[in-house]
């Protein structure tokens, strides 16, 4: 992608992560994960329940504290003991998080009071606030409902607001838990199609934690964690051609990719990746001439 730069915007180090008091003993939920994010890229995160995909986006949005190992959020050691208070917030200014349920997100009774919420609490002036609620609700297409009441929206809404919320504050990356695992397929449609157009034209850094693959497929690139380590890293394509891999740690592919496998394994020569229907279709269509 243009205008992607060679320094890492998020890096990890050797990061390690265990909770304290756990049936299990401590046993460590990320373990030696080093990976890097580089500025205005979209990569998605997969895994089983339990890999560590959560605990990863809550170390990396100062949530949490790493066991050991180092975290990087453009250039800047997070991890840092001798970070002063002014250089956390500063840091925390740049990362946005939305949940997996958009009701633990919204804290206000009117849509335009809730996406407010966090300019308010940056200290922002009451004019900018106003621009800033209205041009959040607008990259999300939830301007005409500024003045509803929250709770009398559809999930996909909720979850568009809770966005417009993050935009608001301007974060330079947002990380999203799941965020999609509460709505049904036409508000995950509504809230995939908001990420991918804020990410076109903001250019802003996406880092999607997900167990829907054809989400997943929509991203520049996939880590997928295993038992808190990484077990593959690279584009979709790439990625989703480790079947046998995917399907050993409890994941799937794309039904494309699955069918495109399954006719390779009854002797039919298919060249090339597929993540998508069109790639499937085209691939298909080679094969007959």
């Amino acid at each position: 992608m243009d205008g992607i730069m060679n320094e890492p915007y998020i890096k990890t180090e050797h990061l390690s992560y265990q909770y304290v008091g756990e049936e299990d003993g401590g046993h460590p939920v990320l373990r030696d994960v080093s990976l890097s994010v580089q500025r205005g890229e979209f990569v998605a995160v997969l895994g089983h329940n339990g890999s560590g995909k959560s605990t990863l986006a809550k170390l990396l949005n100062l949530i949490l504290t790493p066991t050991s190992g180092m975290i990087f959020i453009d250039g800047k050691n997070i991890t840092d003991e001798n970070l002063s208070g002014e250089e956390l917030l500063s840091i925390r200014k740049k990362m946005g998080m939305v949940f997996q349920n958009p009701d633990n997100q919204l804290v206000a009774t009117i849509v335009e009071d809730d996406v407010a919420f966090g300019p308010e609490n940056l200290g922002i002036p009451p004019e900018e606030i106003r621009q800033r609620v209205d041009r959040a609700l607008k990259d999300v297409g939830m301007y005409e409902y500024a003045t509803h009441e929250p709770h009398r929206l559809s999930g996909g809404q909720k979850q568009r607001v809770a966005i417009a919320g993050i935009l608001a504050m301007h974060p330079e990356c947002v990380i999203f838990d799941e965020s999609t695992a509460m709505l049904d397929p036409i508000g995950r449609k509504e809230v995939m199609e908001a990420i991918l157009r804020l990410r076109e034209e903001k250019g802003m850094t996406v880092l999607m934690i997900t167990h829907y693959m054809e989400e997943a497929v929509l991203a520049d690139r996939i880590i997928v964690l295993n038992e808190g380590e990484i077990l593959l890293d690279g584009t979709p394509g790439e990625v989703f051609e480790q079947e046998h891999i995917l399907q050993a740690c409890g994941l799937a592919v794309p039904q494309c990719t699955e069918l495109i496998h399954r006719l390779r394994e009854h002797g039919i020569e298919l060249n090339g990746s597929c993540v998508f229907p069109e790639q499937c279709a085209r691939m298909l269509a080679q094969s007959l001439k």
